[in-house]
């Protein structure tokens, strides 16, 4: 991959900018880049005439299925398709939530800032592909694009292979392989020029550097070294589940503690007391145990697979793709939302260290195993509560079915025995309030049809 100083010396850093950065560009707010202006690009210099000469020879080359082989491509827009290669490589590997928000976070902050940068420069240059240029190139049930230079198809490509081999390095070489396919697929279908991915993949390779920076320093790899409290009222076990992880360096949050809820109710008082009782006699109907263990296996352990699914599939309803500054931002809002809900939500479980309903009275069991950290605020309520919030700004007349989901995430855990009913509101105020700070974040990129 090339260094930021190389690529500045090609013209694709503002140091060495060749063409202004639109008007649109520069609004638009940015997450791994110091700014939208921090690449520019410069205009094609390749033969336009040459390029068009090599495109119709090979078009005799061209395998019989290209139409259908480009749908997974172009139906829901790269960013949806590696989104859920993404997912399925976690969810082989049994990457939890804490990692794989990580994961989700960087790769779609990346993946949006690659495509503000590419969209300003496709508003700049204007160039036509090649197959609305000479109508003999174009592929029959094949839809041709306003705009190819620079290819965005190759800028995510580099920019997700390249993220995405660093945090998931067992799949490294299945990713490159997948962003050579997209990217071939729209030049053998003459949807871009030579010239377009190559400008595109330098933007990537730009993106993905700066990206791989903040991942150095995100503070994923340090080791917490503090000291399990004791006392009546804390929580009780071995090994603390990864306290460093509200060391975390956050996306859109303020302070890693900005968040913080007040402190919960103080053990052996009547409201914490009333709090336990709840646990201890609820009702555990058929229904009630199918939820819990749902919401423990799959909503819980997978809650970053079930948020993403929610927003794919509207995505894929409301054509999503055809705006790709407004389909980057949606993800990227979903998963930074999870994100910093988990920081949030990690720094007052260990502010607090409070203990767990079965561990303050025993005649409380549980019906799923007990996570190994402390019970208040509850993660279920944050991560879903920050995921479902953010959901509910992009597509409000589904507001009250992310609602619901989010409740019953809430109402599971009191049935497993695993948390107090303050634990799910305290949650769902963190993941609340680290939706609205992303969401105002990336108001400019999610504006408009």
């Amino acid at each position: 991959m090339r260094s930021l100083h190389t690529l500045a010396a090609l013209g694709l850093v503002a140091t060495a900018a060749v063409v202004p950065p639109s008007h649109a560009q520069s609004a638009m707010p940015t997450l791994v880049l110091t700014s939208a202006s921090a690449i520019a690009v410069p205009p094609p210099s390749a033969d336009t005439a040459a390029e068009l000469a090599q495109l119709r020879e090979a078009r005799a080359a061209r395998s019989a299925d290209l139409a259908r082989r480009l749908r997974r491509w172009e139906n829901g827009g790269p960013i949806y398709l590696w989104n859920q290669l993404a997912i399925d490589a976690m969810i082989e590997r049994g990457i939890g939530n804490a990692p794989a928000s990580r994961v989700l976070a960087l790769l779609h902050a990346a993946l949006y800032d690659a495509t503000v940068v590419v969209a300003a420069a496709q508003a700049n240059h204007a160039r036509q592909p090649p197959a609305a240029q000479d109508a003999t190139l174009a592929v029959a049930g094949v839809r041709i694009p306003d705009r190819s230079y620079p290819s965005g198809t190759a800028a995510l490509g580099v920019v997700a292979a390249t993220v995405l081999a660093q945090l998931v390095p067992a799949e490294a070489e299945r990713f490159r392989r997948l962003a050579a396919e997209g990217d071939a697929l729209r030049r053998e279908a003459a949807l871009e020029f030579p010239s377009d991915a190559a400008a595109g993949r330098a933007i990537g390779e730009a993106i993905a550097v700066a990206a791989l920076a903040r991942a150095g320093d995100d503070g994923f790899s340090r080791r917490w070294s503090g000291v399990v409290p004791t006392g009546a009222g804390m929580w009780t076990g071995p090994q603390p589940a990864v306290p460093g992880n509200a060391t975390w360096r956050a996306y859109v949050l303020p302070a890693n503690n900005a968040l913080r809820p007040p402190a919960p109710p103080s053990f052996g008082s009547p409201v914490f007391l009333a709090a336990l009782t709840e646990v201890r006699v609820y009702n555990r109907s058929p229904q009630a145990v199918d939820q819990a263990v749902y919401w423990h296996a799959y909503g819980g352990g997978r809650a970053f697979q079930l948020w993403h699914r929610e927003l794919s599939l509207r995505a894929l309803e409301g054509g999503l793709a055809q705006n790709p500054v407004r389909l980057a931002a949606s993800y990227a809002a979903v998963a930074i939302a999870f994100h910093d809900a988990h920081i949030a939500c990690w720094d007052a479980k260990y502010a607090y260290w409070y203990i767990r309903p079965s561990q303050a009275d025993t005649a409380i069991t549980t019906l799923v195993p007990l996570p190994p950290h402390p019970s208040f605020p509850s993660a279920h309520s944050c991560l879903s509560n920050g995921a479902a919030t953010v959901l509910a700004g992009l597509f409000p007349g589904d507001a009250a079915h992310f609602r619901a989901l989010t409740q019953a995430s809430g109402e599971a855990r009191i049935a497993a025995g695993l948390h107090y009913r303050y634990d799910i509101a305290a949650g769902e105020e963190i993941g609340r309030r680290a939706a609205e700070l992303t969401l105002e974040r990336l108001a400019p990129a999610l504006g408009g049809e």
